[in-house]
């Protein structure tokens, strides 16, 4: 008899599938692994001598993951002969597993505070890699020789075995602190230490600490401001709910080895005054970060706040080393009570490998699909060599450049519908459905191909308090009323008539008169309506498209009724699902499409997508599980329309 150990396991990407089997190699016990869709399921000789201390260190070892969603164990018959193999995975850009956060902060260990630690199964490896296939020679660290013991570790069975980026204090990489034309290097324990102790410091008396990490550059400070696109680095585990608001599924998840964003609600009444209803968050992952959170918590401090940015950003100290790398997006994720998905990012969906093969190469927003073998390899251009295809999707707006003579331009949200139907292998299903991102479309798949039923329109701002006057009789008064009564809402919608290329969205925010004029500034006032239903905002559509126009005239028209303008911003997220659901039910009725799928951005906005989980209840929608829900995941799409 075996002993199964079965993971309910949505990843398709190999770190916790092999991080078991290199735990069953280093006690030596022969396992079968088999990663299939939705499961993990992991059998083992069950007379070994070491089974149970085998799955103890499993228990200890194995990384909380956000892909994780339940386990069981049980005997079946047929005993495995052979140690599990390791799939060789390509390299990803993961938090640090318990195993190698343990040794960081070991006074024995060679890696006592040093910040490339890591594992076979975790750390931020792949920004080191500058070629496919992913060797060391193939690194930024090819120069770097391994010590004896590093080595040793590469050839034993363990968490280290064909480790190929791994280094010590002995054979590692020094790294220096710049700071008033002044530079401290560290490459031994204690100089790391030290260097951290006065980066941490530099952070705590509101000074800008610019951190080359190794999953790209990041500048650190105490507060928000003068941040673009900040995030805030929760550092305490134990204080994250006094300050946040979260479910189980949100904690977990933030803590989990992906270490995803998080865009949460914020409980903590002064750090709302600092940062509003709503913030998005991260905890720790690589070790340049850890090691230095760790540093500010002994000095009290429970949060501080980052932004992703490059070399060339400013910052009164500078941490460096002396290799290239080359950063991913972070992954953003979307959690509520019943489902989550990655709402943005590269990190951890890229590089990733897709079956079937393709005879395409497909290329959007700086990726690109090679088939290789029986499969498809997802990663950057500049990884690959020439390769041999019969043509070639390419997203449109991506490159002049033309990269074969059988090559033809695709659409974003005509390619993000396909992905979703490769990632479920729905291929030669019909399925009907919407993407979403600032402008609503609709897409029908019909088993071969995706047809766009009701395509995008571009807003267009030329004109805009003209049209509203002129939808129908009376509306001239209710433009001259919004005028008189809300100056204010009226030259901002003005203004932005003259501005070069606004969204939907912006002109919204306009007429609420939001302080942040885009989707995210209307997502964010939604939030604060804490009602249980909102108003009918116009969403109809005229001449089989979307009328802008009635949409921000009844937007006016409520204004001026005086409704609150968090409830206006929840009723347009509201209404969307409403609008979304009426026509997708036509368009599956008429098509008869077995299946209901959502793509793009925009869905991963909680009013919108709760109205959507109510209105498809009986038929939940498919989307995509491993990859990002827009933009990044069109070259998926791209290989396979």
């Amino acid at each position: 008899m075996a002993f199964v150990l079965e993971l309910q396991s949505s990843s398709s990407q190999f770190y916790l599938r092999n991080c078991i089997a290199g735990i069953a190699r280093e006690f030596g016990i022969p396992a079968d692994i088999v990663q299939s869709r939705g499961t993990l399921s992991c059998a083992f000789a069950s007379d070994h001598p070491d089974l149970e201390a085998c799955i103890a260190a499993i228990a200890e070892r194995l990384p909380a993951s956000w892909h994780l969603s339940g386990s069981r164990h049980y005997e079946k018959a047929g005993e495995p002969q052979a140690l599990p193999e390791l799939i060789d995975a390509p390299p990803l850009g993961l938090g640090l597993c318990p195993s190698c956060q343990k040794e960081l902060f070991d006074p024995s260990s060679r890696r006592y505070y040093y910040p490339f630690t890591h594992c076979a199964q975790c750390g931020g490896q792949y920004a080191f890699f500058e070629a496919s296939p992913y060797t060391r020679a193939n690194s930024a660290f090819s120069y770097v020789r391994p010590c004896a013991a590093c080595e040793s570790e590469q050839e034993a069975h363990g968490r280290r075995e064909k480790d190929h980026l791994n280094s010590c204090h002995t054979c590692g990489v020094p790294v220096r602190l710049e700071s008033g034309g002044r530079e401290r290097y560290a490459n031994d324990a204690g100089s790391f230490r030290t260097m951290f102790e006065v980066a941490a410091k530099a952070v705590r008396d509101d000074k800008s600490l610019l951190v080359k990490t190794t999953m790209g550059y990041r500048r650190f400070q105490k507060s928000a401001p003068g941040l673009k696109n900040p995030v805030m680095l929760m550092i305490d585990a134990g204080k994250i709910t006094d300050n946040l608001a979260l479910i189980g599924e949100e904690f977990n998840a933030l803590l989990g080895i992906e270490r995803p964003v998080l865009h949460v609600a914020v409980k903590s009444a002064a750090l709302q005054s600092a940062v509003g209803r709503t913030a998005d968050v991260k905890y720790p992952d690589e070790g340049f970060t850890i090691l230095l959170a760790t540093e500010l918590q002994r000095l009290g401090v429970e949060y501080v706040f980052y932004e992703e940015t490059d070399a060339r950003c400013d910052a009164e100290l500078r941490m460096e080393y002396d290799l290239e790398l080359s950063a991913q997006s972070d992954q953003r994720l979307f959690i509520n009570k019943d489902v989550r998905f990655v709402a943005a990012g590269e990190r951890v969906s890229f590089p990733s490998r897709m079956i079937p093969a393709s005879q395409t190469l497909g290329m959007a927003h700086g990726l690109v699909g090679v088939p290789e073998g029986e499969s498809v390899l997802f990663d950057r251009p500049e990884h690959f060599d020439s390769v041999t295809v019969e043509n070639a999707v390419v997203l449109e707006g991506e490159t002049e450049e033309q990269w074969h003579t059988h090559q033809r331009p695709a659409a974003q949200d005509e390619a993000s519908f396909m992905s979703v139907v490769a990632e479920h292998g729905l291929f030669g299903h019909k399925c009907v459905g919407a993407h979403f991102d600032e402008e609503p479309s609709f897409l029908y798949y019909d088993g071969r191909r995706v047809i766009r039923i009701v395509p995008p329109i571009a807003f267009t701002p030329e004109g805009l308090l003209e049209k509203i006057a002129s939808l129908r009789e009376g509306s001239d008064r209710l433009v001259q009323n919004f005028q008189k009564r809300m100056p204010g809402a009226y030259e901002r919608l003005e203004a932005l008539q003259t501005r070069s290329a606004p969204t939907l969205f912006e002109a919204a925010a306009a007429v609420l008169e939001l302080e942040e004029e885009s989707f995210a500034g209307i997502s964010k006032a939604a939030l604060g309506y804490y009602g249980k239903g909102g108003v009918q905002v116009d969403t109809h559509v005229k001449d089989n498209r979307f009328d802008h126009a009635a949409f921000l005239a009844s937007l006016v028209s409520y204004r001026l009724a005086g409704v609150e303008t968090e409830m206006i911003a929840y009723s347009i997220f509201e209404s969307f699902g409403d609008y979304f659901n009426d026509l997708m039910q036509q368009i599956k009725e008429k098509t008869k499409s077995e299946h209901f799928i959502l793509c793009g951005t925009g869905f991963a906005q909680q009013s919108l997508f709760s109205r959507m989980q109510r209105n498809l209840k009986a038929t939940p929608p498919r989307m995509n599980i491993n990859y990002p829900i827009g933009r990044e995941n069109a070259v998926v799409g791209c290989v396979y329309l």
